[in-house]
């Protein structure tokens, strides 16, 4: 059975267009650095999986468009990559401590959806993003949530 997830990035470091306009619509989704959000990636997060991509620390902030997980969790590289920001001189490769997942572009929603939006709909009151101090740059979406902003951002969630 397939999950539904929420993924964050600032657009002024990677946005969704740029998600669009990757090689193959693909990326690596990699220097994350939460023990929690890491556990979803190795646990929970498998191939096929369908993702919101949330521009965060934006204005607006909200959902650009539709993703999915086209290749499960490895090691992250840029753990043992000195010259990176997500460099972690603890991590040994024979017991990496992060992990990336591929992340494959679906489509743009026809219409952004906000956050305020988010937040003023009744449905989706108990969605994490909106929770607070819930800060996650991954997290969990239940199909619920998933059909509502679907449907708030134009797309009819049957379909």
């Amino acid at each position: 059975m397939a999950r539904y997830w929420l993924v964050k990035s600032e657009p002024s470091t990677f946005s969704f267009q740029d998600l669009l306009d990757s090689p193959r619509k693909r990326t690596r989704w990699e220097g994350i650095r939460n023990y929690t959000v890491r556990n979803f990636m190795r646990d929970q997060m498998a191939v096929g999986d369908e993702v919101l991509f949330y521009h965060s620390s934006s204005e607006p902030s909200g959902v650009a468009g539709i993703a999915r997980v086209s290749a499960a969790a490895i090691p992250d590289p840029t753990q043992f990559d000195r010259r990176s920001e997500g460099y972690d001189p603890k991590s040994k490769r024979e017991a990496p401590a992060w992990l990336a997942v591929e992340l494959e572009a679906v489509r743009a929603l026809p219409r952004f959806v906000s956050l305020a939006e988010i937040k003023g709909h009744r449905a989706l009151s108990k969605m994490l993003l909106v929770q607070r101090g819930q800060r996650l740059s991954i997290q969990p979406v239940t199909s619920e949530e998933w059909r509502v902003v679907l449907g708030l951002g134009g797309i009819d969630p049957r379909k």
